[in-house]
């Protein structure tokens, strides 16, 4: 049953059919989400125009954290049942989840270095993060250089599904230990402290990048597919 549900066929059918309709729907988010970013959203008493490179670094920093955490259930699934697709799946979201680590590391020492004096501390959030960005590397590395893909495959689940642990680390590092990074803006379960007209373009970039991310996979998708294919015509 689930391998008809997740056949490699039906998602490379929605790439087909669906993909310039992300661009579409990708650039419409982002004209709007900049726009708003820059005309409407007003500057910061403290940080003044700095406060804009938000709206790239929290929505890069939350695709980090659930790329990285999709890619743990997937890997987890993949060495369970032995659904190759979930594997295909968590490869194909690798490289993604790495770019948006290190635009949030970039961005988050850009925005930081105004108010911290520094463009880098071995905060907990801020060291955390960085140990995301190395387990997306030992991930993909672990595909580069381990040339039997069964190791490979289990080499590289391992890695994704141990690396679920630094992601609560993350999440609640400014909670648990006394940092330089600020707490939480947007709640889910409590009322927001950022005002609307922050808020507003945040998440339109938010979507802008998911959008992105799903234009991205599908493409890689496709590719890692076919070299799936060669690979077992080979043997």
């Amino acid at each position: 049953m689930m391998k008809d549900i997740f056949n490699s066929r039906k998602i490379i059918n929605i790439h087909n059919s669906y993909l310039d309709l992300l661009k579409i729907i990708f650039l419409i988010l982002l004209i709007i989400g900049l726009s708003l970013s820059f005309f409407y959203s007003p500057a910061d008493y403290l940080q003044g125009e700095t406060v804009r490179i938000m709206y790239v670094h929290v929505p890069s920093s939350w695709l980090a954290l659930m790329i990285f955490s999709t890619m743990s259930v997937c890997s987890l699934i993949s060495l369970i049942f032995k659904f190759r697709i979930f594997t295909i799946f968590t490869k194909s979201l690798a490289p993604i989840g790495f770019t948006f680590s290190l635009i949030s590391i970039f961005t988050g020492s850009l925005w930081g270095q105004p108010t911290w004096g520094t463009f880098w501390t071995w905060d907990a959030r801020l060291t955390s993060m960085m140990l995301l960005v190395f387990l997306y590397i030992f991930y993909i590395m672990s595909w580069v250089f381990i040339k039997n893909i069964f190791t490979a495959e289990k080499i590289s689940s391992l890695i994704s599904i141990f690396g679920l642990a630094n992601i609560p680390l993350i999440k609640y590092s400014v909670i648990w230990w006394n940092t330089l990074h600020q707490p939480a803006s947007i709640k889910f379960l409590e009322k927001s402290t950022i005002h609307q007209s922050m808020l507003t373009p945040l998440i339109l970039m938010f979507f802008a990048f998911v959008c992105f991310s799903l234009m991205v996979f599908l493409i890689r998708f496709k590719v890692e597919s076919f070299k799936l294919r060669v690979l077992r015509e080979k043997k």
